[in-house]
């Protein structure tokens, strides 16, 4: 059986010349190309919704090619516009904070729950934006802020990598991906420039983050806190009102070790934990279904009971997250068991708040 991946829908999608020059992918009109079982689902974003209303015509036609390629059963182009909000925002980006008596509200905004883990690599940010997405789904409005200062990889998992507009060059306007309003400070900087700052910058860049976009209300905001025990974590529980933290763990004993240092360090600010995720806790073959657990099974579950938290799910490891998140549409967005997982946490997370 002829399978097709993401890069022969791009060299198909690379073969379409647009009227005034180049071809749909040397222009970045593409987005958010998901290839699964034979079915391919992809944007095109035009600069402008003027160049947009022309392009209905390119747009059958790049389905037209990629139908065409062999192993492609069914194909859904969406054609968007990125919407020109005025002039892009001239904030400093990465000043020192600014002082606060305490915990201050974001405007519009209902709940803050920030997803965190003591190590890295456990998975954190693929479980927020897909928990951002699976809330967005059941009908809550929801924000995604990207605060991994130093490896922002929301833009990559969420396809939106433009540059936020701002109307008056001091509050900046988020972007929209896949329902879920959307931030971070890899839309700010250079895709491959390094973040090369000391503590109190990367407090004020939050800061910034959290109080000069546009939020707009929203039912809760997902925070994509970084790894560790740090000065970012320390700033989001002493500036806002955090409702209750998701710790994400795989079930081996190191991850274990430093999630419970998180734990620690968030019962020290007083923060409420909604619970611990278990994540990358079960693999099943794509040959053989046979069901095989590479990082252990349970650790999380044992340990949640150990310490009176809600368990909150566990969620597998399938090739399936990756080639998603790569592609910029979360895994939630394209149906099927891992789906329904993140589902069943996101549930979970609605009645624990």
């Amino acid at each position: 059986m002829t399978t097709v991946n993401r890069d022969a829908v791009m060299a198909a999608l690379a073969r379409l010349e647009l009227p005034d020059g180049g071809n749909l992918v040397s222009r970045d009109f593409i987005r958010a190309v998901s290839v699964a079982d034979g079915a391919v689902r992809f944007v095109i974003e035009a600069p402008s919704p003027d160049v947009a209303q022309k392009m209905d015509g390119i747009r059958a036609a790049a389905e037209q090619l990629v139908q065409d390629l062999p192993g492609v059963d069914s194909v859904a182009a969406v054609l968007t516009a990125h919407e020109d909000k005025g002039p892009p925002p001239n904030l400093k980006i990465g000043r020192h904070p600014t002082e606060s008596s305490g915990p201050q509200p974001i405007p519009g905004v209902a709940r803050i729950i920030p997803v965190a883990s003591g190590k890295g690599g456990v998975g954190k940010s693929t479980v927020s934006s897909n928990l951002a997405v699976a809330l967005a789904q059941k009908g809550w409005r929801v924000g995604l802020l990207d605060a991994d200062i130093y490896g922002p990889s929301q833009p990559r998992m969420m396809g939106a990598h433009t540059r936020p507009a701002s109307p008056d060059g001091k509050t900046i306007i988020p972007l929209k991906a896949h329902g879920v309003t959307f931030m971070s400070i890899g839309l700010m900087l250079e895709a491959d420039k390094a973040v090369v700052w000391r503590g109190p910058m990367l407090m004020g860049a939050l800061q910034q983050m959290l109080m000069q976009v546009q939020w707009g209300d929203l039912d809760a905001l997902i925070v994509d806190l970084p790894p560790g025990t740090g000065d970012v974590q320390l700033t989001l529980c002493q500036k806002v009102p955090v409702t209750g933290t998701v710790i994400v763990s795989t079930p081996q004993d190191v991850a274990l070790l430093d999630a419970r240092k998180a734990l620690d360090m968030f019962a020290t600010l007083k923060t409420p934990i909604l619970g611990l995720v278990e994540n990358m806790s079960q693999f099943i073959c794509p040959s053989c279904g046979h069901e095989s657990h590479p990082f252990g099974h349970g650790g999380v579950q044992a340990e949640a009971k150990k310490l009176g938290l809600p368990f909150l799910g566990a969620l597998p490891l399938e090739l399936s997250v990756r080639l998603a998140s790569d592609a910029g549409a979360p895994v939630v967005t394209q149906g099927g068991a891992v789906a329904d997982a993140y589902g069943a946490l996101a549930d979970q997370v609605m009645a624990a708040t």
